[in-house]
């Protein structure tokens, strides 16, 4: 018996009514007040979601957006019931390789609207054609165009499962790489860790998984470093995952039913997690990041996606002491990022064969430095073909 349903075309179209209760809904926001000079230091900045909002209200233009999404062809397909969303841009080269993407969260797939066609198709910016690659993008489960999950456990085993059956069942590739940051990582860890008879490379631009307590041993400065900046992290950064990963549904009815608490929300990690010194507008524009949050009010999976703190809090996946991921690996450190592991410590869990200090950049690298990106991951990829 087929584990999934025939793909089905799909395009991104929001209702006019849709757009006009979302204007309704911010015309009427209730603002909070604030300590005078306070910055973002308690949060969200109150003058630049002010300045944000009435951009949106006035400025931002969803039509347009929706079009550059648009532009690449998506499909929709059910794996054990539950209905995800994908692009699916064929390359423009001799031998396109297949490459799976996946985005974390507050994120979405428009992360990826700057790196697709340079991917798809190298010549077109001056680049080598046998480097094309398919490109595979899908929202993940529960995210976005996705459908909100529905069911306990959709961890990132489980999601990976769901992407190995899409590579290789629904779309028919035996042998493809993969690349991801945020959960993204840990998405394409685990495919490099479950399937590394199909999953040629992996490139990750966060190091999403650790190596196992009892593989701790003898550590490095930098690594004994980095553990406590670690630390310092989780005690100043980290309180979004102690709610999303303990009360995910309490904190959804605000988030879902308010576009202002909801740009908040995820504006305030955008500037947090990216190499913007502080002014947000420095690594994004504002139809970058309305976009973003756009994908998640539209389609109400707010709720759902931060529901995957709690699946992965409650039944995580993590190495045991004898497992490794062996598959040929790539490591992009992005000095903006919200961890900066050394390479020893990446290299007491991954197979690290190419390990790149960039220059500038953060979380959301795609958006911050496509380029860089890019290049980085035709370079890896480009002995794995």
């Amino acid at each position: 018996m087929s584990r999934h349903t025939r793909p089905e075309p799909f395009s991104v179209q929001v209702t006019e009514a849709e757009l006009s209760d979302l204007r309704s809904r911010l015309a009427r926001a209730r603002w909070p007040g604030e300590i005078p000079d306070s910055g973002w230091d308690y949060g969200a900045n109150l003058a630049y979601l002010r300045e944000l909002v009435d951009y949106w209200q006035t400025r931002f233009d969803w039509r347009a957006q929706e079009a550059r999404l648009n532009r690449w062809p998506q499909f929709r397909v059910t794996i054990d019931g539950q209905r995800i969303h994908y692009i699916h841009a064929r390359g423009q080269g001799p031998k396109p390789f297949p490459l799976v993407m996946t985005h974390g969260w507050p994120g979405s797939v428009a992360e990826f609207m700057e790196i697709i066609g340079p991917l798809c198709d190298p010549a077109a910016d001056g680049g080598d054609p046998a480097d094309a690659f398919d490109v595979i993008a899908p929202s993940l489960p529960g995210y976005g165009f996705s459908d909100p999950t529905t069911v306990r456990d959709v961890n990132i085993a489980r999601i990976a499962d769901w992407f190995s059956v899409l590579m290789s069942d629904v779309l028919g590739y035996q042998r493809y790489g993969a690349q991801g940051g945020d959960w993204g990582s840990m998405v394409t860890s685990r495919l490099g860790f479950a399937e590394s008879s199909r999953v040629a490379g992996i490139h990750l631009n966060m190091v999403g998984v650790a190596p196992h307590p009892a593989n701790r041993q003898g550590l490095s400065r930098a690594e004994e470093d980095y553990l406590k900046s670690a630390i310092q992290w989780r005690n100043e950064e980290a309180g979004y995952q102690a709610i999303q990963g303990t009360r995910p549904q309490t904190l959804g009815y605000g988030l879902n039913d308010s576009p202002l608490g909801l740009c908040a929300w995820i504006t305030e990690k955008f500037r947090a997690w990216s190499d913007c010194a502080g002014t947000i507008e420095n690594a994004f524009t504002k139809d970058q990041l309305l976009t973003n949050v756009m994908i998640y009010w539209i389609t109400q999976t707010i709720n759902s996606s931060i529901r995957l703190y709690y699946e992965e809090r409650h039944r995580p996946w993590r190495l045991g002491k004898e497992e490794k991921i062996t598959v040929p690996t790539a490591i992009a450190i992005f000095p903006g990022e919200i961890g900066t592991p050394p390479r020893e410590w990446a290299e007491r869990a991954y197979n690290v064969q190419r390990w790149t200090r960039m220059p500038a950049g953060g979380h959301f690298a795609a958006l911050e430095k496509p380029g860089l990106l890019v290049d980085d991951i035709r370079a890896f990829f480009r002995p794995l073909r």
